[in-house]
């Protein structure tokens, strides 16, 4: 893990403010399991608290306390995936007190708990296809439940896509089935096919919090654009608007799932996974149908 290459400063610290970045950085990933608190690492170094944090939050463009957390998941994702390590060692061995402080952990920094974070799709039997659509070529992906997964590529870039959706769920088992995604691809793209008789089943695949998002995107009317903000205030977390955008950038589902028409604050397209041609291409098609 390469911390240092989060300081956020065209310049390096010098002299003293070098040498203290440096300590503190040193100490956090020798001791990170005794989780050392800001006065125990100040005591360490001679230093009050209050001017640690801010040297070092100044150089290194986070605190003491968050680059300990960074550290702390890195390795418990390492115990986790690489050595499979159960839930309550886990938690152990990066120094927390149980599997609740690590869920804490996961939760506020990958919006999910740690189990999910494991599992990645295990279990799950995925199937796609390639389809052609009014935004290029569309990849269509079910499970047994529903219409699991929708991405685009233009032609010749298909391979690419498909490994942008297939390492969201690496631990799920793949089946190319063109004939099984058709029927989906028909429903989603032609517009005489839409009807609350038949409603598209969809199956969302994520995290608690990405999934409030996602369906709170699902409330977003034909011809209609809302702010992340809005979304965040939709769910019931006013505040947390940046990690609604990390959400809706996570979406499976493009287009069903309409991230395309959540704007940045100032009301502006903002990023789009698929890109920002294909995004207002979107938008210009919507209002046709409106």
């Amino acid at each position: 893990m390469n911390m240092i290459a989060s300081l956020s400063h065209d310049i390096t610290p010098t002299g003293s403010d070098y040498e203290t970045v440096r300590q503190v950085i040193e100490l956090i990933s020798e001791d990170y399991r005794e989780q050392p608190s800001l006065e125990a690492i100040a005591s360490r170094l001679g230093q009050s608290p209050t001017q640690l944090q801010k040297t070092f939050t100044r150089w290194a463009g986070l605190s003491p306390k968050a680059f300990l957390q960074a550290v702390t998941l890195d390795h418990a994702k390492r115990l986790l995936r690489k050595e499979e390590m159960p839930l309550l060692e886990t938690s152990i061995e990066v120094g927390l007190s149980g599997p609740s402080r690590l869920h804490d952990l996961f939760v506020t920094h990958e919006a999910m708990s740690p189990g999910e974070w494991k599992a990645r799709g295990g279990g799950l039997t995925i199937r796609y296809g390639f389809h052609r659509s009014p935004f290029g070529i569309a990849l269509v992906m079910v499970t047994d439940r529903g219409l699991a997964g929708l991405a685009f590529s233009d032609t010749g870039d298909e391979k690419a896509c498909l490994e942008d959706m297939t390492c969201r769920w690496p631990n799920a088992d793949y089946v190319e089935d063109t004939e099984a995604t058709a029927t989906y691809a028909e429903q989603i793209f032609e517009p005489s096919r839409w009807s609350s008789d038949q409603p598209l089943r969809v199956v969302l695949i994520g995290t608690d919090f990405q999934v409030r998002v996602w369906e709170s995107l699902l409330k977003i009317p034909m011809g209609h654009a809302v702010t992340y903000s809005d979304i965040a205030n939709d769910i019931g977390q006013p505040t947390a608007a940046r990690a609604v955008g990390a959400a809706v950038g996570r979406n499976p589902i493009s287009f069903v799932v309409p991230c395309h028409r959540a704007l940045g604050r100032s009301g502006a397209l903002t990023g789009y996974h698929w890109g920002l041609t294909r995004k207002r291409a979107m938008l210009g098609w919507e209002s046709g149908q409106v």
